[in-house]
């Protein structure tokens, strides 16, 4: 099976264990909006029985390797499914052109999305092999109850911020900022591969100044000049948080992902 992310291969082994096996493309340390295929990926496709992807117009790289990897008829599970999409009009969603007018394609940064995901990915696991479907069913039940009880230990320490404020290095972040109450004052990046305007960043630099902001997030797939610049120009810290599993060590898992943001975001905030 094939992944195109990280964070569904993790998703797809949790709910799998030992009946699958699970490749992803990106490995976490690119950009999910920039990344190039490799030769080895076509032969990844050509070999799947099932991609698992999030759609949205997330990966449109993925379907040239299908087509390069001539096979049309590959199963597709797409986990954005039955997912609630905040929208351009709801001022925190993508600007990455028309690929992504139906919504940001960042779900996974909440949690109770994942519940969601993981139900999509279960039943593309049993129409692939109905004959684990047991196995299956009681691995993602499992799951979604460790994610339960995370998720409300890491709302607990949000909880006790009276500073919630901060400024992202593109727009990845509103599913996550909007569970847990996080309030995102603007984002260096309208879209990836491009860089900010310099009355972009004075914008930016005023921002911070006006209304205090302590902390910039900032994403090691991306070019970390641009935060460092308003580091320097105005003193707020940088904290280098992931949308993807495996940027940062001991994060290759989502649960460990997730609790590692929280937890590093709560005490640059001033947080216990």
């Amino acid at each position: 099976m094939v992944a195109t992310l990280p964070v569904l291969k993790d998703f797809t082994e949790a709910v799998g264990g030992p009946h699958v096996r699970v490749v992803s493309l990106i490995t976490g340390f690119e950009s999910e909006h920039t990344y190039s295929p490799k030769p080895s990926d076509i032969l990844s496709i050509q070999n799947a029985d099932l991609l698992i992807k999030i759609g949205l117009g997330l990966e449109i790289w993925a379907a040239s390797l299908i087509e390069n990897a001539n096979r049309p008829d590959l199963p597709i599970v797409t986990t954005s499914n039955g997912v609630a999409l905040i929208k351009d009009d709801e001022g925190h969603a993508d600007d990455h052109g028309d690929d992504h007018a139906q919504g940001n394609p960042h779900i996974w940064l909440d949690p109770e999305n994942v519940k969601m995901m993981i139900a999509v990915i279960t039943k593309g696991l049993i129409a692939a092999d109905a004959i684990h479907e047991a196995d299956y069913r009681k691995n993602a039940a499992a799951y979604i109850d460790r994610l339960d009880v995370l998720q409300k230990n890491l709302q607990a320490k949000v909880n006790g911020l009276q500073d919630r404020a901060i400024i992202t290095h593109h727009p990845a972040w509103p599913y996550f900022a909007r569970r847990f109450g996080f309030v995102i004052k603007g984002n260096i990046l309208s879209q990836v591969g491009s860089e900010p305007s310099p009355k972009r960043m004075g914008q930016l630099i005023r921002l911070i100044k006006q209304e205090g902001i302590k902390v910039v997030v900032s994403e090691p797939q991306l070019n970390q000049k641009i935060p460092q610049i308003l580091a320097q120009e105005t003193g707020v810290r940088i904290v280098s948080l992931s949308p993807l599993p495996g940027a940062i060590p001991g994060t290759e898992h989502y649960l460990d992902l997730i609790r590692y943001n929280i937890e590093t975001l709560v005490a640059a905030l001033g947080g216990a």
